[in-house]
């Protein structure tokens, strides 16, 4: 087989292995890798097609883009590290993408310090034992970086993936899945964005669902959040034999255990959809998985600023999990051996 036509054939494959992964199910985190190498494919099928047909300079534009994009991503996320702690108060959690901004610098400087050799082929007063401790010290931090990036970047693409990809309507019921309350009583905007997709959901709909609003009272909370969700709903107009609550639930695994009880529970057909934040609807799609319940996961927007760090913390807490955070350390360990090796070798 030809070499060119290889590059060609290759993507085809890649897209066909993912839609078929998507068709028997959205939620599994195989398909952020199956996302990842179709686009990684095309991508590189287009850079030859380009050299190919005498485009090199397309080729390189390209080349160059993504390259200035990759510089340009630390200070973007040390900026709405900053934006986020000023905007969303002044807690740890809000200065994640200031901390994953800064971690990606540094791997950035330490491999341009292995690939400009300094210490090893610069003279900067290193013994040649120093130099070559440097070199190795750089070319781990820079090779844990990449790879922690690279995870990051996986899972991101496939969760912007997921807003974007077609759904089927005509659904049965439609989850809520909720936030907490200002002042205890109140819906918040966050919660309010929620809320007004599963309307326009509701009203697109040739026939109306069930909207099951889904969130237990906090400790400093006056009523549940489906309660306070419940309200806003008959504000803007939605029946009330067209709601029903479930105000049982702690947890995202709750809300969606308890939501399926209480659609299992009802006769008829049971085609169900999810609605929550858009960065949090591939970890919802999982619990979903865990429960038992199909659905389709539907996601509201958030602001742009917000969205970083929050789907930093989503990729935290699926790798929290024991299975996923074996594969991500030993992945890890892998990329560290084989770049190791092949260095090596030569």
């Amino acid at each position: 087989m030809d070499s060119t036509l290889f590059f060609y054939i290759l993507p085809v494959f890649c897209w066909l292995v993912l839609f078929i992964a998507l068709e028997r199910d959205r939620s599994r985190y195989r398909n952020c890798y199956f996302l990842f190498f179709a686009l990684a494919s095309t991508t590189f099928a287009l850079f030859v097609f380009a050299v190919d047909n005498y485009l090199e300079n397309v080729a390189y534009t390209l080349l160059f883009v993504t390259i200035a994009a990759i510089l340009v991503v630390p200070f973007f996320m040390i900026h709405n590290g900053i934006v986020m702690f000023k905007r969303e108060g002044h807690s740890l959690a809000n200065l994640l993408s200031f901390v994953f901004g800064v971690v990606i610098g540094v791997g950035e400087i330490a491999t341009f310090i292995y690939m400009l050799g300094i210490g090893k082929h610069i003279n900067i007063g290193l013994t040649e034992r120093e130099a070559e401790n440097l070199s190795y010290a750089t070319l781990f931090i820079s090779v844990s970086v990449i790879y922690l990036s690279m995870a990051f970047l996986i899972f991101m693409i496939y969760s912007v993936f997921l807003m974007i990809i077609p759904r089927k309507k005509d659904f049965d019921y439609v989850i809520i899945h909720g936030a907490g309350l200002l002042d205890g009583s109140r819906v918040s905007k966050l919660l309010a964005d929620r809320i007004d997709k599963a309307i326009d959901v509701y009203r697109k709909d040739p026939t109306p669902p069930i909207l099951i609003p889904s969130g237990g009272q906090g400790g400093d909370e006056t009523i549940s959040e489906a309660a306070a969700m419940r309200g806003y709903l008959l504000e803007k107009g939605i029946p009330e034999e067209k709601i029903i609550i479930e105000d049982q639930s702690a947890t995202t695994f709750e809300n969606l255990k308890n939501s399926k009880a209480i659609i299992d529970a009802a006769e008829g057909r049971k085609y169900t959809a999810l609605v929550t934040s858009n960065y949090h609807v591939y970890r919802a799609l999982r619990y979903c998985r865990k429960v038992g319940l199909k659905c389709v996961g539907i996601g509201s927007h958030v602001a742009f600023y917000y969205w970083p760090s929050a789907l930093i913390r989503e990729f935290i807490a699926v790798h929290a999990e024991k299975k996923h955070f074996l594969y991500l350390a030993a992945g890890w360990v892998l990329s560290l051996f084989l770049v190791f090796v092949v260095l090596k070798m030569h």
